[in-house]
């Protein structure tokens, strides 16, 4: 029964209607399409996945899963996480979460020591570890769930439809698969990246002066 169990934590985790608000927030994503960045959504998926906060996400995903499961210390770890955001709303955007994931799952994470704060990848890893669930299962739901929000602020923006969605759902499997492969082998010092448009319109959101979303 355990591995139908640890599907149905996860698909519940990480469900639209599991109160951690991501609707709220696009990852600067508004700005960048304001800007006239997003030529090709797709190409800027898979970009922000490999070389931005995709891949940050998960290499935190993976050290606070290792964590959880072993019972070991997690202040460091996020403390580490809140540096890793490079802006006022990013900073925001990961740490509210991870306030109101902690909230959510406590009934799942009885006896498992979280610290007061952190951002949501480490709450969401060491909550994943505790419960003993597959890392590289664990590692790929979260991203493909960071996927659909972004996906679904695009649809939001008008960036592109309900089906263009759908099937660039579809078209992320790989990268979400190599992303989890390679972020369950990793440590802390692969931490990085290189998504520079990204962080940059994150920072320019904060002085946007319509917006949509939080981020």
């Amino acid at each position: 029964m355990a591995e139908p169990l640890h599907a149905l934590r996860l698909m519940a985790w990480l469900s639209p209607a599991f109160p951690v608000g991501s609707f709220s927030y696009s990852h600067g994503l508004e700005r960048a399409v304001a800007d006239g960045h997003v030529d090709d959504f797709g190409a800027w998926l898979d970009g922000l996945m490999r070389h931005g906060t995709g891949w940050n996400d998960a290499v935190l995903v993976a050290e606070a899963w290792r964590r959880g499961r072993d019972g070991c210390e997690l202040g460091d770890l996020a403390e580490l996480g809140e540096a890793m955001a490079g802006s006022a709303e990013r900073h925001l955007e990961t740490m509210a979460q991870g306030q109101a994931f902690a909230k959510a799952v406590a009934g799942w994470t009885e006896g498992l020591a979280l610290p007061a704060k952190a951002p949501y990848p480490v709450f969401f890893g060491a909550s994943a570890g505790f419960n003993g669930l597959a890392l590289d299962q664990a590692i790929a739901a979260y991203l493909q769930a960071f996927v659909s929000n972004q996906i679904q602020a695009g649809i939001r923006l008008s960036l592109l439809g309900q089906e263009r969605g759908v099937a660039l759902l579809r078209e992320m499997e790989t990268t979400i698969l190599d992303i989890a492969a390679l972020a369950a082998g990793s440590t802390i010092d692969d931490l990085g990246g290189a998504a520079f448009i990204a962080e940059i319109a994150a920072m320019n959101h904060e002085t946007q002066y319509s917006r949509l979303f939080r981020s």
